[in-house]
């Protein structure tokens, strides 16, 4: 996509729509989201939730296999609503990465 054609793109969005393109646009800058970390030798250095061991792309799986928010907050108790809105930010930044983890550990 040329940015010619993202322009035109972001001028269609509503405000808020805006609001969270600019928000990801800064992060992606700094490479820092709310809640998410790497660490190397942690998750094989995948993004993950803060403080956990529980990687982006395995909450993304699971969300593609029909699990619903309350199924993974079940499921997953130390997490809460927040760590998923968090993950879901990360992954639609960076769905490239996420779906080479995916492919990764599907292999493995």
């Amino acid at each position: 996509m040329t940015l010619k054609e993202l322009k035109q793109h972001l001028l269609a969005l509503s405000p808020s729509e805006k609001v969270k393109a600019i928000e990801l646009l800064a992060q992606s800058l700094g490479n820092t989201f709310p809640g998410i970390e790497k660490t190397s030798g942690v998750c094989g250095g995948d993004a993950r939730i803060t403080n956990t061991r529980i990687p982006i792309w395995v909450l993304m799986e699971a969300r593609s296999l029909g699990y619903s928010e309350p199924d993974l907050l079940k499921s997953y108790p130390t997490l809460c609503a927040s760590d998923l809105a968090n993950a879901w930010t990360y992954a639609q930044a960076y769905p490239d990465e996420i779906e080479r983890a995916i492919q990764r550990n599907e292999a493995a």
